[in-house]
């Protein structure tokens, strides 16, 4: 919203620069200078473009990970579903890491889901173009396991004399 003069930051009329020179090429008419037309003009072209964009039309998902879960096969989702049928996929994945921490007795520590965007490089639209989710699972130490006896021998040696308590 503009307030006070007609003299704004834009110059004269509050006119952009490059319409202040197309508006006095013309002698003030801005309808019959190129590039400048109609906003109603200007929208139903980028909806034309969009809906004939054989980029977004073509454009496929498909899961790289080992785990059974969708889109294994590569599948077209609409521009307008990608976004929650990306995120309901990366849901999966949290899923499965859950189901993952039980069966092995463990926590799921941290689960983070990341979604990706990109524009279409033809028609300008943003898209949701992936996904990735990382989780952490901590299980539990098995005591049995030599290694982690000799962890724990060389962490409390490590650790000898490291605290003291004196009474006075």
């Amino acid at each position: 919203m503009r307030i006070g003069t007609n003299y704004g930051a834009y110059g004269y009329a509050g006119l952009a620069p490059m319409q202040q020179a197309a508006a006095a090429q013309t002698n003030g008419s801005t309808d019959k200078v190129a590039g400048v037309g109609k906003p109603d003009e200007m929208q139903e072209t980028r909806a034309m473009k969009r809906a004939n964009c054989e980029t977004c039309r073509n454009r496929k998902y498909q899961d790289g990970s080992d785990e059974n879960v969708s889109f294994k096969a590569a599948a077209h989702i609409s521009p307008e579903a990608a976004a929650s049928r990306v995120r309901a996929h990366e849901g999966e994945h949290v899923a499965n890491a859950y189901d993952k921490a039980f069966e092995e007795g463990g926590k799921v520590v941290q689960a983070s889901v990341s979604i990706h965007m990109a524009v279409c490089p033809e028609c300008g639209r943003t898209y949701v173009s992936g996904g990735l989710t990382r989780t952490k699972i901590m299980t539990p130490v098995d005591s049995e396991n030599p290694y982690n006896k000799s962890q724990k021998e060389l962490f409390g040696e490590a650790t000898k004399g490291n605290n003291a308590d004196f009474t006075v």
